[in-house]
């Protein structure tokens, strides 16, 4: 091994490796076996200027040369950083499936099968909003319940001009089977409302914060909505009590605590909605207007729903609002309006779903009827699932209403309704219980 010069910071060193062997040596059995040896040359020469010229010039031209001299690829913000990088840490998209569609990446990795997606979920999972095209015929909307709703949503939509203190979010209690929930929707629908909808069952979930984050999403969602699309749209969370209230001994859940923060920020703060990106100034959310239904608001934390945060709408429909509701329910059957105030007043103190039901318990024994001409129960299935494409389902004729089939399928109801409460077939098996 030849040592050239001595090692020094400034110096550039160059290594070779050469393996030499003998010349014209002899057959092995002449010579001692020694193994070949590796001759190792180290050599150091001195860098010359033109050397560090030439790499800091490359350096220079690569730093100097730009996509365009109006491209914002390689542009600083005011500390010096990248500024597509600073705007992407501060972007609440955080989608991933958006760069893997055709079009947006290489055809190699987006493959040509299952739609050319890699997500092939990703349009249905990204329409959060609600449209009403499955409400067809003609309702009736109390006015009461009509003037409540589009005057929270016309408020909400003109806080900024208003000198007054808008409440965000509305809520809609009363007793159950009402419809609450029914008359928003067709209320939404006469107004072209697209809402956002949230039922009371993703307010809970195995990871604490998610359903927190999940209304902060689906508010953004209805935000992009008016943004992007030019149409109102609004948050509804349907039976909200059974999700974060406190019935009895029940548990206060992480998450039950971060939904109603979660509430009441959006109600104190509806334009800075963060879904935990970094803030900056110009991420300003629309305005959404909340409306939640439920029950029994008093098992709701007390703060969420005080006054300035929710205004509360209490709904019971009078006997002239269930009287025209039902009225449209049954005018597709020929059912005269004098027949169904005769049905109301035999069945009073019921809920709007009792009438519902009742015209669905007359269509028990037609379809029992039709079962039996398909073949009966064994051919069922086969029917119903197993047929051809091409084979249409028997034809299935409704029953003709009268009064007199509806008020013996109300008879029928009540009946089920009075043995629910009186046999209370939990103490029978279940000795101990107190009453």
């Amino acid at each position: 091994m030849g040592l050239c010069s001595m090692v020094m910071p400034s110096f550039s060193s160059i290594l070779k490796i050469q393996r030499t062997h003998l010349k014209n040596a002899p057959p092995s059995s002449t010579i001692p076996k020694k193994p070949s040896h590796l001759t190792v040359h180290i050599c150091f020469s001195r860098a010359t200027p033109a050397d560090y010229d030439g790499e800091s010039g490359e350096d220079e031209r690569r730093q100097k040369k730009r996509l365009s001299e109006q491209s914002s690829w390689e542009a600083e913000d005011s500390e010096g950083n990248d500024y597509l990088y600073r705007l992407g840490n501060e972007a609440d998209n955080v989608n991933i499936t958006v760069g893997a569609r055709p079009g947006a990446v290489d055809t190699l990795f987006a493959g040509n099968f299952l739609g050319r997606d890699s997500d092939i979920v990703f349009d249905y999972r990204q329409k959060v909003t609600r449209s009403f095209e499955y409400l067809k015929g003609d309702y009736y909307i109390a006015p009461l319940f009509l003037d409540k709703v589009v005057c929270h949503i016309a408020k909400n939509y003109l806080a900024h001009l208003l000198n007054v203190k808008v409440p965000l979010i509305l809520g809609v209690w009363g007793g159950k089977g009402q419809g609450k929930s029914f008359q928003t929707e067709l209320i939404f629908q006469a107004m072209g409302v697209e809402p956002v909808i949230m039922s009371a069952g993703e307010l809970e979930s195995e990871r604490a914060g998610e359903p927190g984050q999940l209304i902060r999403e689906r508010y953004r969602a209805a935000s992009q909505v008016i943004q992007n699309q030019g149409k109102m749209s609004c948050l509804m969370i349907n039976d909200i009590d059974a999700g974060i209230g406190r019935f009895g001994n029940t548990q206060m859940t992480v998450n039950n605590q971060i939904v109603v923060g979660t509430l009441m920020n959006l109600a104190d703060n509806p334009t800075r909605v963060s879904i935990g990106q970094k803030w900056r100034e110009s991420d300003v959310s629309n305005r959404v207007p909340i409306i939640v239904t439920g029950n029994d608001f008093s098992t709701i934390y007390a703060p969420l729903i005080r006054d300035g945060r929710m205004e509360k709408f209490y709904w019971q429909p009078t006997h002239e609002d269930i009287v025209n509701i039902v009225h449209r329910m049954y005018e597709k059957d020929g059912i005269a309006r004098d027949d169904v105030l005769s049905i109301v007043n035999t069945f009073p103190n019921q809920a709007l779903d009792f009438y519902g039901a009742l015209r669905s318990r007359t269509y028990d024994k037609s379809i029992s009827k039709w079962v039996d001409e398909i073949g009966g129960v064994d051919k069922l299935g086969e029917k119903l699932l197993k047929r051809k494409k091409d084979v249409q389902l028997p034809v299935f004729n409704p029953p003709k209403q009268t009064l007199e089939a509806l008020l013996e399928s109300g008879y029928s109801l009540l009946r089920e309704q009075q043995l629910i409460m009186e046999s209370k077939l939990s103490k029978e098996y279940m000795k101990n219980i107190e009453d």
